[in-house]
C-alpha cells in the first residue's frame, strides 16, 4: 500500500513540475506528461523511480476509461449517424491505406507475413485519447474539423475490435475466415444496438424519477458507477474496457444532466488522465531506440506522410473541403493504446517476434510527441497561398452529397424512389431495433428464467411459466416488428404513385411477419416436447393475437413513446423557448460557419455586462445563440441579456472568428488581486473628539470615506445590539466596525 502511495506521490509531483515548465514554454501538456513519465520511469536511472510499474499500468487504464466516457459525454453516437456516411468513409479508407503502408514498411526489413500482418494492424488506428488531449489542451475543440476527426476515430476504435478478431483468426488458422468476421461483425453490431437502446430506456428514467435526490456530489457517484457498469460489460463480452467507457458516455450524453456530469467528473479525467500520459512516458526505453532506431525511424515516417497523405485523401473523398482535410489528416498523424493492445495479441498467440512491441512503443511515444506540431503545422498549410488557391478552383464544385456516400450526380432525381429509400430505412431501423431486444429478452430469459423456474417447478412446469413469462416480454417488441410504418407518411405517398407498389408492401409484411413468427415458434419449439407442426400453427396463432391485441399495441406505443422522450428531451429542452429558428445548428447555410460551446471562466471580465457592452457581433464577428446558466437555457439572447462567470454560450461563427473569440475570452479576465483582501473586526469608542459624536450611522458617512461598516453597538452590560442606520452616536458609545 504504502509503495502505490509513493509511486503516486511521485508521478504527480514530477507531473506537476514538468506541466508547469512546460506551460511555461507554451507547449502541449501531453508532452510535460511523457517527459515526467520519462524522469519517473525506470529507464532513467539519476532520478527516483517508481517501484510498481504494474500500479501504475492499473492507474493509467482507469485514466484512460475516463477520458473515454468524457469524449462519450461530448459526440455522442446520435451525433455521428448525424454526419452522415462521410466519417465511415474515411475511417474505412485510412485503415485500408495505413495497413498496406505498414505490411510493405515489413517487407522492406525482411520480416515475417506475420510480423508485416500484425504491424499493419498497429498502424491502422490513431489515438483516439491522444488526439483528444492535444485538441483540448491547444484550445482547438471548438473548431469544426475537430467534429470530423473524432467521428473518424471513434469508428477506428468500433472497426478496431473487427480488426482485432480478423487478426486473431489469421495467426490461428493462418487463413481468412470471412465467416467469422461476418459473425463478429453482427456481434457487435447487435451488442451496440442493445446497450445503446435498453441504455437510453433506463437510464434517463432513473436519472428524471430521482432528480430531486441527486446534487453534484451524487450525480458524479452515480455517473462513474454507470460507466464502470459498462465497463465490466465490455470487458465480460470481449471488448475493451475504453469501449464500454465510451458507450456509457454516449448514452449519458442524450440525457438532460450530460453538461452536469461533464463538470462533475471533469477533476477526475484530468487527474487520471495525466497518470495515463506519465505511464506512456515511463515506456520510453533508450537502449531499444538505439538498436532498432531506423525501423522506428522508418515506420514514424510512414505513419507521418501515410496519414498527412491517404488521410488528407481520405478525408476529401467523405466530402470535406481541402482546407478541413489537410488539417484532420495532419491530426491523426500517430498511433495509440490500439497498437499496444494489437502488439500484445500478436505476443500472446506468440506470432510475432519479441522486438516487434517495444519497437510499436517507441513509435507511439515519437508520433505522440509530434501530435501538438503536426495540428500546429496543419493550421497553418491549410490557410496557405496553395490551398487557398485549391479553394477557389473547387468553389461551387462538389466531388460527393452532403451525406459523403454518393457523388452528387448519381442521387436519383425520382421522387418515388427517394420516398422509397426513406422508407425502407426507417423499417430497417425499426424493425432491427425491436428484433434485437426480442433475441436479448429470449437469450436472458433461457439463461436465468429457465434455471430458475425449473428448480422450483420442475422441469415442465417451469419450461411453461417460462415460455410464457418469455412471450409476454417479447409481445410488445414482436407487433412493432410487423405493423409499424404500415400506414406512415411515406408508405402513403407511394401507394397514391403506382398500383404495383402494393405487392412490394405486401412482400415486406410476409418478411416481417416471418421473422415475428420464427421468434415465437423458436420458444414454444425450444420449450415444448410436442411435435414441431403443431408449434408453427401456434406460433401464427399467436402472433396474429399479438397483432390484434389492443393491451399490446398501447404497451408497445408506451415503450416507443418513452425512448423516444428520453433521446430526444435534450433537443427539445434545447428548443423550446425557441419561436422563429428552431434547431439553428443544423440550418447554418454556409459551410464554414458551425456552433460551439464555450463556458466563461470565473475570473472574467465579462462577468455581469450586457451582450450590448461587450458586441461579439461587431467585434469578432461570431453571434451568441444561446446562453446556459445551470438547468436554464435562455434562446437567441437579446442586447439586455446578462453574461456571468460559469456561463455556457453557444457561439456561432467561422473557425478564424471563433478562435479570435475564444483567445479573447481567455486573455480578458481579471488578475488583480488587492492587497487589502481580508476584513477584521475592531472596536471604536466614541470620545469628546470624536468625529461621529452626535451623528447618526448615515449622517457619519463612514461606509463612503472609510470602506467600513458598522456591524453593532456595545452597551454598557456588555450585550451587543445591531447598529440601525438612523442611530444617533452618543459620549461613551463603543462601536463595532468592520473593514
Amino acid at each position: 500500500m504504502l509503495t502505490i502511495i509513493n509511486d503516486l506521490a511521485l508521478i504527480l509531483i514530477v507531473a506537476g513540475v514538468v506541466s508547469i515548465i512546460f506551460k511555461r514554454l507554451k507547449q502541449p501538456l501531453v508532452l510535460g506528461y511523457i517527459v515526467a513519465g520519462f524522469l519517473a520511469g525506470p529507464h532513467m536511472p539519476y532520478t527516483p523511480t517508481v517501484g510498481d510499474m504494474e500500479s501504475v499500468e492499473t492507474w493509467s487504464q482507469i485514466g484512460v476509461i475516463f477520458m473515454m466516457f468524457a469524449l462519450g459525454l461530448e459526440f455522442s453516437f446520435k451525433k455521428i449517424i448525424k454526419m452522415g456516411f462521410g466519417p465511415v468513409i474515411s475511417a474505412l479508407c485510412i485503415m485500408a491505406c495505413m495497413i498496406s503502408i505498414g505490411s510493405g514498411v515489413g517487407w522492406l526489413f525482411g520480416w515475417s507475413s506475420m510480423n508485416r500482418l500484425f504491424l499493419g494492424g498497429m498502424l491502422a488506428m490513431s489515438s483516439t485519447t491522444i488526439i483528444y488531449k492535444a485538441f483540448d489542451d491547444l484550445g482547438l475543440r471548438q473548431k469544426k474539423f475537430t467534429d470530423s476527426v473524432m467521428s473518424v476515430l471513434i469508428l477506428e476504435d468500433i472497426l478496431g475490435i473487427l480488426l482485432m478478431v480478423v487478426l486473431s483468426a489469421v495467426a490461428v488458422s493462418r487463413q481468412f475466415e470471412g465467416g467469422a468476421l461476418a459473425m463478429s461483425m453482427l456481434k457487435l453490431g447487435f451488442v451496440l444496438s442493445l446497450w445503446f437502446l435498453v441504455g437510453i430506456f433506463i437510464i434517463p428514467q432513473f436519472l428524471k424519477k430521482n432528480s430531486k435526490y441527486i446534487n453534484q456530489e451524487t450525480l458524479l457517484i452515480v455517473s462513474v458507477g454507470l460507466c464502470f457498469l459498462l465497463v465490466i460489460l465490455a470487458s465480460k463480452a470481449g471488448y475493451s474496457p475504453a469501449f464500454g467507457a465510451f458507450m456509457m458516455g454516449s448514452i449519458l450524453a442524450e440525457t438532460v444532466e450530460a453538461e452536469r456530469i461533464e463538470h462533475a467528473i471533469g477533476s477526475v479525467k484530468d487527474l487520471f488522465g495525466a497518470i495515463f500520459f506519465v505511464s506512456v512516458g515511463m515506456l520510453v526505453d533508450p537502449s531499444i531506440l538505439v538498436q532498432y532506431w531506423l525501423p522506428i525511424l522508418v515506420i514514424v515516417i510512414s505513419i507521418i506522410l501515410g496519414q498527412c497523405i491517404f488521410g488528407t485523401f481520405s478525408f476529401v473523398l467523405s466530402g470535406n473541403n481541402l482546407r478541413s482535410a489537410i488539417q484532420c489528416g495532419f491530426s491523426m498523424a500517430q498511433i495509440g493504446e490500439f497498437a499496444f493492445i494489437i502488439a500484445s495479441l500478436g505476443v500472446s498467440l506468440k506470432v510475432t517476434e519479441e522486438f516487434l512491441y517495444p519497437v510499436v512503443v517507441a513509435v507511439s511515444i515519437i508520433t505522440t510527441f509530434l501530435t501538438p506540431y503536426m495540428i500546429k503545422f496543419s493550421q497553418k498549410l491549410s490557410y496557405s497561398k496553395f490551398t487557398l488557391f485549391s479553394e477557389e478552383k473547387k468553389k461551387g464544385k462538389k466531388l460527393f452529397s452532403q451525406n459523403g456516400l454518393l457523388p452528387s450526380s448519381l442521387i436519383p432525381a425520382d421522387g418515388v424512389t427517394s420516398t422509397w429509400m426513406s422508407y425502407l430505412t426507417k423499417l430497417f431501423r425499426q424493425t432491427a431495433a425491436y428484433y434485437i431486444l426480442t433475441i436479448a429478452a429470449i437469450t436472458i430469459s433461457f439463461a436465468s428464467l429457465l434455471p430458475f423456474c425449473r428448480s422450483l417447478f420442475g422441469h415442465w412446469v417451469g419450461n411453461t411459466i417460462c415460455g410464457l413469462i418469455t412471450l409476454l416480454v417479447i409481445a410488445p417488441f414482436l407487433r412493432p416488428v410487423i405493423m409499424r410504418k404500415n400506414n406512415s407518411v411515406e408508405a402513403l405517398q407511394i401507394r397514391r404513385k403506382s398500383t404495383t407498389h402494393h405487392f412490394i408492401f405486401l412482400f415486406l409484411f410476409f418478411i416481417r411477419f416471418f421473422l415475428a413468427t420464427w421468434a415465437v415458434f423458436y420458444v414454444i419449439n425450444f420449450l415444448s416436447p410436442f411435435w414441431w407442426g403443431f408449434h408453427v400453427l401456434l406460433a401464427i396463432a399467436l402472433v396474429v393475437r399479438i397483432i390484434y391485441s389492443r393491451r399490446i399495441k398501447y404497451y408497445s406505443l408506451k415503450i416507443e413513446r418513452t425512448f423516444r422522450q428520453n433521446l430526444s428531451r435534450r433537443d427539445i429542452l434545447a428548443n423550446e423557448n425557441e419561436d422563429n429558428n428552431p434547431r439553428y445548428a443544423r440550418r447554418l447555410r454556409a459551410r464554414d460557419l458551425h456552433l460551439t460551446r464555450l463556458t466563461i471562466p470565473n475570473n472574467s471580465k465579462w462577468g455581469g455586462k450586457r451582450l450590448s457592452q461587450l458586441q461579439f457581433g461587431r467585434e469578432d464577428n461570431v453571434i451568441i445563440v444561446a446562453i446556459i446558466r445551470g438547468d436554464k437555457r435562455i434562446n437567441i439572447p437579446g442586447g439586455n441579456c446578462f453574461i456571468f462567470p460559469r456561463d455556457i454560450i453557444e457561439v456561432v461563427g467561422d473557425d478564424a472568428s471563433i478562435d479570435i473569440f475564444s483567445k479573447r475570452m481567455e486573455t480578458e479576465i481579471s488578475n488583480d488581486a488587492s492587497s487589502n483582501n481580508s476584513l477584521s473586526i475592531t472596536r471604536m469608542v466614541i470620545d469628546a473628539s470624536s468625529p461621529f459624536l452626535n451623528k447618526s450611522i448615515v449622517e457619519s458617512n463612514i461606509r463612503q470615506q472609510l470602506g467600513c461598516i458598522v456591524i453593532g453597538i456595545e452597551m454598557t452590560d456588555g450585550t451587543l445590539s445591531i447598529a440601525n442606520a438612523s442611530y444617533v452616536f452618543k459620549l461613551g458609545d463603543i462601536m463595532w466596525l468592520v473593514g
